[in-house]
């Protein structure tokens, strides 16, 4: 499943654990598409790794940071993946704006590898 929005830049550690960082910046009538593929890979990452997400160097094997930012304003808005509901609660932007969301995954050599080959990710 490729991926319109979220670009990943990757990075490893020491450790061979590794660190995607993503950023996109939409147009707030893009919003919903945006969010829509966010829950996707979340939603994924909890299902294949159900019950393993958490810090790495406490024995999880990969957890997330999920934040956004309306560009015009440069003020936070609120966002939440929510595991028990599989979606995303957001803070709508404000009309005609442009909306900046950051996502970092981080994981394991398993979950990176099952990344890269679910969204087709070099």
């Amino acid at each position: 499943m490729a991926l319109d929005y979220l670009d990943f830049e990757y990075s490893e550690d020491e450790d061979s654990n590794g660190t995607w960082d993503a950023m996109a910046s939409v147009a707030d009538h893009r919003w919903g598409a945006l969010l829509a593929e966010v829950c996707n890979v979340l939603r994924w990452a909890s299902q294949e790794f159900r019950g393993r997400r958490g810090p790495l160097d406490e024995g999880g094997d990969w957890d997330y940071d999920l934040s956004a930012q309306d560009d015009d304003n440069g003020r936070a808005l609120k966002i939440r993946w929510s595991a028990s509901t599989a979606g995303i609660d957001a803070e709508a932007p404000q009309p005609g704006s442009y909306t900046t969301l950051t996502l970092t995954l981080t994981g394991n050599a398993a979950f990176g590898d099952a990344l890269r080959q679910k969204f087709e990710l070099e």
